[in-house]
């Protein structure tokens, strides 16, 4: 499960994909990873409402983790 996350650019997707696998290896289910998830992303991105919180993160997961895709994601804004 475990893979180089440094072709990931953004700061915030890293984080997001690197706390979600973690918490996933340590235990937690997928929901509550990923709303630990979205709550580190709201954390740094205040000014992003849940809905676009959850979109992003899902989007994030399901190109990193799920598909395993090495490729940029459309993402956030931030560098």
């Amino acid at each position: 499960m475990a893979r180089d996350l440094n072709h990931i650019t953004r700061r915030c997707e890293r984080a997001v994909v690197t706390a979600y696998r973690a918490l996933r290896e340590t235990g937690a289910d997928d929901m509550n990873a990923f709303r630990s998830c979205a709550d580190l992303y709201r954390f740094h991105h205040p000014e992003a409402s849940e809905n676009e919180a959850h979109r992003l993160v899902a989007e994030w997961i399901d190109h990193h983790v799920v598909q395993g895709a090495d490729g940029p994601t459309d993402g956030c804004s931030c560098d």
